[in-house]
């Protein structure tokens, strides 16, 4: 017993030095970075949160909190960019703990309404509130122009078949929220003794949640399906022995009867107008095949200034003029924010030498048999609200053109594919995630894996049959629902703690 509470005590004094706490903060909130791909232990999301809410929970003042938040988003953020590292260098953990700055409201917002012993007002409040403040982070750090959506705490769900109901619902947001709902409660039930009725309430209530979309909302139902390939080279250094296992692949799909072909992101080095003889290449491998194929131009063009990305279809006689620009790009990969002040960053990594430019307006393509694509570029597909855009404007199946090489064998290329099943799911639409070296997937409407997936050692060219569907999810139809409950629930939370200070009397 003794030597029980000698650890106690222990454990209460490297609490009490900063330096140990901070520590364990940024331990504790890199945690849920195991429930994503390549470990995909999703059930582990449920409970990651934990450690880090009783760290908050547990500080001897607000403040303190506040930095055990700030500490433990840098730690998540670290965690699931990990990759990143080789390309970025110390960079990642500069932008890591900035953005690590949108989790001080959670840490604050966790000690003011869990600390000591909380009645069951305030826990019921912690289980509306810890959640869309959860929210309210992911929403700022989505933003394009800090780094864009990549690791949503729901993405870890994109093989759980109630969830990917549930996102169809309400989408990546919805999981997020009864996620870190889950987490709090599992928190109360072990610190809070005296709350633990209102902690049960609130799983109950996550789980009759899903019940309820399980039983009662209905699913995409399929009206056919499309005959896709994707190709996949390989990894091979340059763009011209790229082009030619691409069309060596290509090839071999001959009389396979095609829907459509597509290549992976970056697949064409060079403008198609600038290089009519690519053009005709590309043409003749759209006759041999019998279906138009999508690629990827990533050059300079010549009928406007600056380098894109560009999806472009090509059929039996060549470019049909439906074309896409890339519109978000990866920041330091495609080019740098505000470069005269930050381009430093070239020096210390793989930041981008030169700037990409930007696509104005999203595209949907019509294919010769009236199919409707709707083509993104590689982490435009970690964005919810584009795929449903895509989906509003008629696309039958979304399309990624990812390369992932740079980060070949980290967790990169599984996570990215994993984002196809989330994006499939909320739209009801199929979505073809095709990449130059691995993973390309396909999901159906539901999110379900259609065929094996081509792995990162793999270099050929598969044909999937993708079933298509009609009805439109309650997804697209409303919108991040969730964010804006969250951010009423917030605004709400902050009208009451302004009256409440309004009203305390002066000289208190």
């Amino acid at each position: 017993m003794r030597r029980s509470v000698g650890g106690g005590d222990r454990w209460g004094r490297r609490l009490a030095s900063p330096w140990w706490r901070g520590g364990i903060a940024v331990l504790a909130g890199a945690l849920p970075a195991l429930a994503f791909p390549e470990p995909s232990l999703w059930w582990w999301a449920y409970g990651a949160l934990v450690p880090w809410l009783l760290l908050a929970r547990s500080a001897p003042t607000g403040r303190r909190a506040a930095l055990d938040g700030w500490l433990g988003g840098t730690g998540f953020l670290l965690a699931v960019h990990h990759w990143l590292m080789p390309s970025l260098h110390v960079f990642i953990v500069v932008l890591a703990a900035l953005l690590g700055l949108l989790w001080v409201p959670w840490g604050w917002l966790t000690h003011r309404l869990l600390h000591g012993r909380p009645g069951p007002g305030r826990v019921g409040a912690a289980l509306v509130l810890l959640p869309s403040a959860w929210l309210l982070a992911e929403l700022v750090r989505s933003w394009q122009y800090l780094g864009g959506p990549w690791g949503l705490l729901g993405a870890s769900q994109w093989q759980v078949e109630p969830a990917l109901r549930l996102a169809s619902v309400g989408g990546v947001w919805l999981l997020g929220l009864l996620l870190v709902m889950v987490n709090v409660a599992l928190a109360v039930l072990i610190t809070v003794p005296g709350a633990r009725m209102v902690a049960l309430a609130g799983l109950t209530a996550c789980g009759a949640t899903a019940a309820g979309v399980w039983a009662w909302v209905p699913v995409a139902k399929e009206t056919g399906t499309a005959r896709i390939a994707v190709v996949q080279p390989g990894v091979i250094q340059g763009p011209g022995p790229r082009f030619e296992r691409s069309a060596e692949l290509t090839r071999q799909l001959a009389g396979r009867h095609l829907d459509l072909v597509v290549w992976g992101e970056s697949s064409v080095g060079a403008d198609l107008t600038a290089k009519p003889q690519l053009s005709r290449r590309l043409a003749e491998l759209s006759r041999t095949v019998g279906a138009d194929l999508l690629v990827n131009v990533d050059a300079r063009r010549s009928d406007r200034p600056g380098i894109y990305k560009s999806s472009v279809l090509i059929g039996p006689h060549g470019p049909t003029g439906e074309r896409y620009d890339k519109m978000r790009l990866v920041p330091f990969g495609e080019y740098i924010p505000a470069r005269p002040l930050l381009g430093w960053a070239t020096s210390v990594g793989k930041a981008a030498g030169q700037d990409r430019h930007r696509g104005t307006e999203q595209v949907v393509m019509r294919l010769p048999d009236g199919l409707r694509v709707g083509p993104l570029v590689c982490f435009e597909s970690a964005f919810p609200d584009m795929s449903r855009a895509l989906t509003r404007d008629g696309a039958q199946v979304l399309v990624v053109q990812s390369a992932t090489s740079t980060f070949q064998d980290s967790w990169a290329p599984a996570q990215h594919a994993s984002l196809a099943a989330l994006r499939a799911a909320e739209t009801w639409r199929p979505m073809v995630h095709a990449t130059l070296t691995g993973v390309s997937a396909v999901h159906g409407p539901r999110g379900e894996p259609v065929d094996h997936r081509m792995s990162t050692d793999t270099s050929a060219a598969t044909v999937y049959a993708v079933p298509l569907s009609q009805g439109t999810s309650p997804y697209v139809r409303m919108g991040p629902w969730p964010v804006y409950g969250a951010l009423a629930a917030l605004a709400a939370f902050c009208a009451v703690e302004g009256v409440r200070v309004l009203r305390r009397p002066s000289g208190r």
